[in-house]
């Protein structure tokens, strides 16, 4: 099926873009006017794997993903959570071949925009070019942040900063407030994400419980504590780059 515009999909991107930059009517609507496909895949389904030379970039617009990298015996380390608004393998656009794989975490919908596409974009509107190009070094930030929760953060620390982290993005595109957002993730996600054994993670989520620093009801996430998350997790939220942030 070709491509073609969707604005419902491309609305969720310029959301994306307005969480860490502002953009002029004429770059909205150019975002608007992206050719797209989109599809439902169901959770836990490879959306690009290692290995693939996708012609595509891919937008999420509903449910979560993360990048992923397995080892030869099978054990999973997940590299980031992505969620509506993200397009987590923009990098396919300059480096052909994908060294890891992207997959859905929970039922998702995700749109396909051509990499033609976005170059002739970026080559129209070097201003949105030079803004996709900060969203993938903010990308590297939260890199950086994970390694150094996995290299030197305790357990607990390292729950406790995730949990602002996704607070903090799920607020920017209008996805969580109050303190309050969905967490599809289980404990072998979150294990998986932070270099744990998911016993470890289950120990931890009671602790942060027993002490009223979270209630999990369901698959949402209410943080009772903001100010002592932020605390334990010595929280700096510097490196998402926010144009909007939690009080």
């Amino acid at each position: 099926m070709p491509s073609a515009p969707n604005q419902h999909a491309t609305a969720m991107l310029i959301r994306k873009l307005e969480s860490i930059a502002t953009l002029t009517d004429e770059q909205r609507q150019a975002v608007l006017s992206l050719p797209v496909r989109t599809h439902t895949l169901a959770a836990r389904q490879d959306i690009v794997r290692d290995g693939d030379k996708p012609s595509h970039c891919c937008l999420i617009l509903d449910g979560w993903a993360c990048r992923y990298k397995l080892l030869g015996d099978g054990r999973r380390q997940i590299l980031s959570f992505h969620i509506p608004g993200d397009v987590p393998d923009l990098q396919s656009l300059h480096i052909p071949t994908m060294d890891h794989g992207l997959a859905t975490v929970t039922k998702a919908t995700v749109a396909f925009i051509p990499h033609d596409s976005l170059r002739e974009l970026t080559l129209r509107h070097p201003n949105i070019g030079a803004l996709l190009w900060r969203d993938t070094l903010i990308d590297a930030g939260i890199f950086r942040a994970w390694m150094v929760g996995m290299g030197r953060r305790s357990a607990y620390e390292q729950v406790a900063h995730l949990f602002c982290e996704m607070y903090l993005k799920l607020q920017a595109v209008g996805l969580a407030e109050h303190y309050r957002y969905p967490l599809p993730l289980t404990q072998i996600d979150l294990a998986d994400a932070l270099g744990l054994t998911s016993v470890h993670v289950n120990r931890v989520l009671k602790e942060m419980r027993g002490r009223t620093l979270i209630t999990l009801h369901g698959q949402t996430l209410v943080i009772e504590a903001w100010d002592e998350l932020l605390r334990v997790a010595e929280f700096d939220p510097t490196y998402l780059h926010l144009e909007k942030r939690a009080a």
